[in-house]
């Protein structure tokens, strides 16, 4: 019985899916080879040829549905191209999924986990930059080590500087420092994959990361380290209660011109977030965006505590840090949540027009009523009640681990450039104790 042939068309092939006994085949009239076979699983698409040791082989390109009558028509096409050229269809599919497999192994996350895993576990700190790499190159590690570029990097420093404040927890943009850091730790990877000859060079070795200028919040927090003289301290709640009372004042007076709507303000804590904001900041030295993302599940009111991912140094310590809480803090917090009906989530100082997270310059307008109600001068920035937290605890004798701690500096470092300088005379202290237990067990003074 002769061969069945007809042109494998999309309507051919429907109809064939359909009709086409099991194990019959049909091959195509134009082009020599191509052919489909029925079976349990549906249509193959085959093709038969001869190698070079001239025995019949079959191909099988695919199952109809999977590709389509163009896709099947052209791979056969280009199979039996393969065979006009002398070569073997199947010896060539075999290289391609070997090098599919190379190039699989060639990923980014695949020589970190490997190669580059036990080369590093060698090195004291080499767990920890295995980590950062994985922390901080998330979208790279399917892709080709070689495959990077230029644009890459860029967009990369891009999203990294740039953060999420809408995640949950929120993701602060990381540092230039830190960036670079990371960005370090990935070069010295794929210098050292270019160096095994896994791939032939460092695809991004001569791009650099573009250096940020300051933005807003570093220079403000720059110009703020000081703390407040003590008339400032007085003009600062002098300022709040004002703040108060003129908010009191134009709410009664609205009230007496046709807005009794309104709800009264006399018989409550605060007329809004201002105070209790700046007060619970005045009070824990919390950075405003660790503010603005408070949430009351972090308060414990029984403990006197907040608990709560520090979002600068979320990168770095990503575990909730407990930070105890004063008496005068914790009333504060505990008269604001009161007013609000006792809430059991949501974020503590929302904001007042939308009720989500409140934005970065939420404060910058009450804080310049504040400030000018209580005749503080106007330059006077919003971290200077950050930066006099750390200052005043210094002065009187707090030890500088305990201050680094309570400010969630993610180095002591940081506390010790900054605060080191305010604090007493304690190594003047140390020697006068020295001579003075020297003198209780008979030491003569000398003249």
């Amino acid at each position: 019985m002769g061969k069945t042939t007809e042109k494998l068309t999309t309507r051919a092939l429907d109809r064939l899916a359909r009709e086409l006994p099991n194990s019959d085949e049909v091959w195509d009239s134009e082009l020599g080879g191509y052919h489909v076979r029925a079976g349990q699983r549906g249509l193959a698409l085959r093709v038969s040829y001869y190698n070079t040791g001239n025995k019949r082989r079959v191909l099988t390109l695919g199952r109809y549905g999977e590709l389509t009558a163009a896709q099947a028509r052209e791979s056969a096409r280009e199979t039996l191209g393969i065979v006009a050229r002398g070569g073997d269809p199947r010896a060539v599919l075999e290289e391609a999924k070997a090098q599919a497999v190379y190039q699989q192994q060639q990923t980014l996350g695949v020589y970190l986990r490997g190669d580059y895993a036990d080369h590093q576990r060698r090195r004291k700190d080499g767990d920890a930059t295995l980590r950062r790499i994985e922390r901080d190159f998330p979208d790279w590690l399917n892709r080709p080590m070689d495959g990077l570029d230029r644009s890459d990097v860029e967009r990369w420093q891009s999203k990294m500087e740039t953060g999420d404040l809408n995640a949950e927890p929120p993701v602060r943009g990381l540092a230039y420092s830190t960036l670079s850091r990371s960005y370090g730790a990935l070069q010295t990877l794929l210098n050292h994959a270019a160096h095994r000859g896994v791939i032939p060079s460092n695809p991004i070795s001569g791009v650099r990361l573009q250096k940020p200028a300051l933005t807003e919040e570093d220079l403000e927090e720059d110009e703020a380290r000081r703390y407040l003289e003590p008339d400032e301290v007085g003009q600062f709640f002098e300022g709040l209660e004002a703040y108060q009372e003129e908010k009191r004042r134009r709410r009664r007076n609205s009230q007496a011109h046709g807005k009794g709507y309104l709800p009264d303000l006399d018989g409550v804590a605060y007329v809004d977030h201002v105070s209790p904001w700046l007060l619970t900041m005045y009070y824990t030295g919390f950075r405003p965006g660790d503010l603005m993302g408070l949430r009351w599940p972090h308060i414990n009111f029984e403990f006197a505590t907040i608990r709560k991912i520090i979002e600068k140094t979320a990168h770095q310590t990503p575990e909730p840090q407990t930070f105890p809480l004063s008496d005068e803090v914790l009333a504060v917090l505990r008269a604001w949540w009161e007013q609000q009906g006792k809430p059991r989530s949501g974020y503590v100082f929302p904001s007042p027009t939308s009720g989500k997270r409140l934005g970065k310059s939420g404060m910058r307008g009450p804080w310049r009523n504040v400030r000018k109600l209580g005749r503080l001068h106007e330059d006077l920035a919003l971290y200077t009640l950050r930066h006099n937290f750390a200052s005043q605890l210094v002065m009187a004798g707090v030890d500088l681990l305990t201050v680094s701690k309570l400010m969630a500096h993610s180095d002591i470092q940081t506390t010790i450039k900054y605060y080191a300088h305010l604090q007493p005379d304690h190594k003047r202290q140390a020697v006068q104790l020295f001579a003075q237990i020297g003198r209780d067990r008979g030491a003569p003074p000398q003249s």
